[in-house]
């Protein structure tokens, strides 16, 4: 390594990697700060990638403006770029593919994986992508080190006729698809969709894919607008009273058969409970259990949540 960097070199091709990089660096409770940082050195079985894209999180923002987290820290996990360095041992990569990387991945054997409870994997709990400091993603710099479990199992290459803006969107809609799949969102269905920013808009997306009948719900006009260019049958400005009436004229006077809540608000659960379908015992019980759920929502897990809403409507 010289002052300025380091060529790595294969059999194929070669790429200049600087010493140093810029990042957006975490240095406290709302405060995010551009500063040179040394680029991250690999070890065996692991690798680095230049950051060509990456998405801002909510996560992202919530722990930065509520200090969530201890600083520093560099964010950004919706990441994709491409490979220019591997450690001894990496066979699956080489120099110049255009990959993205998750920033958690399952073990795939454990008691938890075995009934794909994936979130509960203790191996799913440990960060794998890297700019420096504690591992937290580091999609907010231009290189990132991918541990040896995420180079192994839980990076995924990119087709040439997909961009690399495009490929950042792999991450969050894999999360959008697995609430779907475990909402088991059907053709004919009436899906009631809170919340229309960019996950919204990908759960609503998919469910239309399925088949379902789509609604949307949210109180910014150009949100409701952007969801009906993108395939949906109806949006819906909440503070106008009438959803419960727009639901009913398009399922046959049932409320919604789905209800996915994509709003940062612990009362939208009790809100999206009682527009499932259901007698009047189930949307009494939606709201005790609602009321119960959200003192502890912030530390549950997707799997357990999943489960209680199940139990919930006894499925």
């Amino acid at each position: 390594m010289s002052q300025s960097g380091m060529i790595l070199e294969t059999s194929s091709s070669s790429y200049f990697v600087p010493s140093e990089m810029r990042a957006a660096v975490y240095r406290g409770k709302g405060r995010v700060v551009v500063e040179t940082v040394p680029v991250p050195a690999i070890g065996a079985g692991e690798v680095l990638i230049r950051v060509a894209s990456c998405g801002i999180c909510g996560t992202d923002l919530k722990k930065i403006e509520h200090g969530f987290v201890a600083a520093p820290q560099i964010f950004g996990h919706e990441v994709s770029g491409t490979v220019v360095a591997v450690g001894q041992g990496v066979t699956k990569w080489k120099l110049g593919d255009r990959v993205m990387s998750f920033h958690h991945v399952p073990c795939g054997a454990c008691f938890y994986c075995d009934r794909r409870l994936f979130s509960q994997c203790p191996g799913y709990k440990k960060v794998g992508l890297t700019a420096g400091f504690d591992p937290n993603g580091g999609g907010f710099a231009q290189y990132v080190r991918a541990l040896p479990w995420v180079a192994e199992r839980g990076m995924v290459s990119i087709p040439d006729d997909v961009s690399f803006d495009e490929a950042s969107f792999i991450e969050p809609l894999n999360t959008c698809i697995k609430a779907v799949e475990k909402a088991r969102v059907a053709a004919g269905e009436t899906v009631l969709v809170m919340g229309l920013g960019p996950i919204g808009l990908l759960l609503a997306m998919l469910s239309k894919l399925e088949g379902a009948t789509v609604i949307g719900s949210d109180p910014m006009p150009e949100r409701r607008a952007m969801s009906l260019s993108l395939g949906l049958d109806l949006a819906v400005d909440p503070r106008e009273g009438r959803l419960a009436q727009e639901i009913g004229s398009r399922s046959q006077g049932r409320a919604a058969d789905v209800v996915p809540a994509a709003v940062p608000i612990p009362a939208a659960l009790t809100e999206a409970l009682g527009r499932l379908c259901g007698d009047a015992e189930l949307g009494v019980r939606a709201r005790e259990a609602a009321a119960d759920f959200q003192g502890r929502m912030a530390a549950t897990a997707e799997e357990e949540a999943l489960a209680a809403i199940d139990a919930l409507l006894g499925r």
